[in-house]
């Protein structure tokens, strides 16, 4: 069986997925229009999550804070004037590291510790942060989905109860 924050993360795949589909029905101006919410445009919020989902997977992996901020940056200008497609791209060459890495942790449940130079030092599980960025994909999911809503189209729904009744 595996582990429940393998099962999480697909969850959080397969529900960004749903949404990068519903936006390919959708016009494509959608993705880059300037509105008045939490993100200045649906393509914002993607890039907030792709850099922040490459954060956490360097994090997990036990990178120094300079590297893991170099990663940031790193994502911040992969990820600039991007289409749809081209986002999504990006997302699918992540979703492929965290596979990799999490097929091959030995222990997701192993306690690490973060240094933080704000927030200080802390001990989690990987298996927590898996549990974190799920959790931060799914707020964020949210939000495109009141942005869709903000512009006269409906969100796709990405619920984890939809997700368990999708896959075997």
């Amino acid at each position: 069986m595996k582990h429940p924050a393998i099962q999480q993360y697909h969850y959080h795949k397969w529900a960004n997925d749903r949404v990068f589909e519903h936006l390919k029905s959708l016009p494509a101006e959608l993705f880059d229009n300037e509105i008045k919410s939490v993100f200045s445009s649906i393509r914002e919020v993607f890039v907030h999550m792709y850099q922040v989902d490459g954060m956490w997977l360097s994090v997990m992996a036990g990178d120094e804070l300079s590297k893991t901020m170099a990663v940031i940056k790193e994502l911040n200008e992969k990820s600039k004037g991007r289409d749809l497609d081209e986002t999504r791209q990006l997302f699918e060459e992540l979703n492929r590291q965290y596979e990799t890495f999490l097929g091959e942790h030995e222990d997701l449940d192993k306690e690490i510790t973060i240094k933080h130079p704000h927030f200080g030092e802390m001990s989690t599980l990987v298996s927590e942060l898996v549990k974190h960025v799920v959790n931060h994909g799914t707020y964020h999911r949210g939000n495109i989905s009141a942005m869709l809503r903000q512009q006269g189209y409906k969100g796709v729904p990405t619920d984890y109860i939809f997700y368990l009744y999708e896959t075997p």
